[in-house]
């Protein structure tokens, strides 16, 4: 990188737009949206899309809800005109969405490109050329009259060819891109507009679309709002025209860049799925979409289960969806951090059908996307006492004590930290039953028994003991406390209880109990036991044994 002062580039100029309308305004209505994933996504993939994966593609895209999708650039390849053709012939176009094709200012383009399309229904004709300063001189070394000339003969052309394909009953639009649109000085940009639409001649049921593309993104996304809001206010026939926008992603400000054009006036989006496209990528309608989701806005599109979609996006295109990528990622509904799983547990709760969603760091509810639950904590050495808690009561029904959390916490960070990497759902359950239920050393409870239920409870337990059998017996004020006398008559260290809870594992006929006991021994230590059993009472002794076992343990 050069050293300061950098003088190999230079900030990109403002644009003088005095009392700007665009930041004052809110969304409150989705746009036009328009899929150029078959064309503009499909030729920036090192593997293009075969035929069948196209349609499959095209059938996912409809399914979704595109009413406008640009299928390709027919011109250009017989596997693409072929696609074009399968489309309209074997009835993949319902009757409400119009296919989109991408042409050159050029007739002999013009007419195969049309070839290409008959006997559609409703066909988007988009004809562009490029308009920049610097396309103008190094690619074409053309004046901007050359470049208007450009433009106006290949709309000519299209009115004058396409009016076979009117005549036969399809419904023929235009779409106009001067390429490289933000590139281009604005008053040029408004000149070559206006020529275009003087050509073609649009009315209110058959308006322009005027698409104004972002080819590179050079500039603020602030500055791209100017800019459209700009040529709004200036097209004489704004009423008859569609203002579209076509933003990449080369600075990262995609669908920042796309939020603002809205507010400015846009009408219009497009965009892929997931944002594939040249270099670094086309907008992604996806985020777009689902971001006026989010502040209650119908977005038009169905994305109810984003899984399917990324399915099918993945095996057609041979990309990956990145793990970090908003709302499709595998671990956009995750958290690691221990303070955000504590807060994501206990705001949980208070969520209520009929109030907004609010649970804290996840601002969609991950259900109205298909995603499941069961992805939003998970645990490595960053992680926090809640998150284990978390899982274990969602995946595994383990009601864990509020004071139990920070114990068990604690042990599974230590194993995280001891591995250096993220703990599975199963490892943790694993842990925890290890830990708590299977713990028969070095005391381990061969049967429990009451043997009088009076005022006082008697009963009586056979155990091992450091691999010797011992039979002991105890006299209190209930099952648990009698045995606890038991335990301290053999001369087993001593302890005290100090919280107990309970609650069924699963339902029906195959319901368990499991029970938690806290104890505090001699020295003031504080351990949790659990247990398991059919038996409730059962289960309650066992967690005393675990408690137990655990604090000898430590000792």
């Amino acid at each position: 990188m050069q050293s300061a002062p950098i003088s190999k580039y230079r900030p990109f100029p403002s644009v003088d737009l005095p009392n700007r309308q665009w930041p004052g305004r809110v969304l409150d209505h989705a746009p036009v949206w328009c899929s150029v994933d078959l064309r503009d996504g499909n030729q920036s993939l090192a593997q293009p899309m075969s035929v069948e994966e196209k349609i499959e593609f095209f059938d996912l895209l409809v399914k979704i809800g595109f009413k406008e999708i640009e299928v390709g650039f027919p011109s250009a390849s017989q596997i693409e005109f072929d696609f074009c053709r399968r489309l309209i012939e074997e009835n993949h176009i319902p009757a409400d969405v119009s296919i989109q094709l991408l042409c050159q200012c050029r007739e002999e383009l013009i007419t195969r490109s049309l070839e290409a399309v008959r006997g559609a229904k409703s066909v988007i004709f988009h004809l562009y050329n490029s308009t920049s300063p610097k396309q103008r001189e190094y690619v074409f070394g053309a004046t901007k009259a050359d470049i208007v000339a450009i433009a106006v003969k290949g709309i000519a052309l299209l009115k004058q060819h396409g009016q076979a394909l009117v005549d036969e009953g399809t419904r023929l639009r235009l779409e106009y891109s001067p390429e490289s649109f933000t590139s281009t000085e604005l008053e040029f940009a408004l000149e070559i507009c206006e020529a275009v639409t003087d050509v073609w001649q649009p009315t209110v049921n058959n308006k322009i679309i005027l698409n104004l593309p972002a080819t590179v993104e050079y500039a603020g996304p602030n500055v791209h709002a100017d800019q459209i809001e700009w040529m709004c206010r200036h097209l004489t026939r704004r009423e008859l025209t569609q203002i579209s926008l076509h933003t990449h992603n080369d600075r990262g400000t995609g669908v920042a860049a796309t939020e603002l054009a809205l507010l400015a006036g846009a009408d219009r989006v497009e965009g892929t799925l997931f944002g594939n496209g040249e270099r670094t990528g086309n907008l992604d309608v996806v985020t777009v979409a689902l971001n006026l989701y989010t502040h209650g806005i119908d977005p038009k599109l169905d994305f109810s289960d984003i899984n399917a979609v990324r399915e099918v996006y993945e095996r057609c295109t041979r990309m990956e969806v990145h793990p970090r990528h908003p709302y499709a990622g595998e671990l956009v509904f995750t958290a690691f951090s221990g303070s955000h799983q504590d807060a994501i547990k206990k705001s949980w709760p208070h969520q209520k059908a009929e109030r907004p969603w609010d649970v804290l760091y996840i601002p969609i509810d991950p259900a109205d996307i298909g995603r499941s639950y069961k992805a939003i904590i998970r645990i490595n050495s960053q992680s926090g006492k809640g998150g284990v808690a978390y899982i274990l009561e969602n995946d595994f029904g383990y009601q864990l004590p509020k004071l139990m959390h920070k114990e068990i916490g604690k042990i599974i960070n230590d194993l995280a930290d001891s591995r250096g990497a993220e703990l599975p759902m199963q490892d943790i359950h694993d842990v925890f039953v290890r830990e708590y239920i299977d713990r028969a050393a070095p005391v381990a409870l061969r049967e429990f028994r009451t043997l009088e239920r009076t005022s006082t409870v008697t009963c009586q337990a056979d155990l091992l003991v450091d691999g010797q059998a011992r039979v002991v017996t105890g006299a209190g004020n209930g099952p648990i406390d009698a045995f606890v006398q038991a335990l301290r008559a053999a001369g087993l260290p001593q302890f005290e209880l100090l919280s107990y809870s309970e609650h069924s594992l699963g339902s029906g006929a195959e319901a368990r109990a499991v029970s938690y006991i806290q104890i505090k021994t001699a020295r003031g230590a504080s351990f949790f036991g659990a247990g398991i059993d059919t038996n409730i009472e059962l289960a309650s002794i066992k967690a005393v044994v675990s408690a137990l076992n655990r604090a000898m343990a430590k000792a």
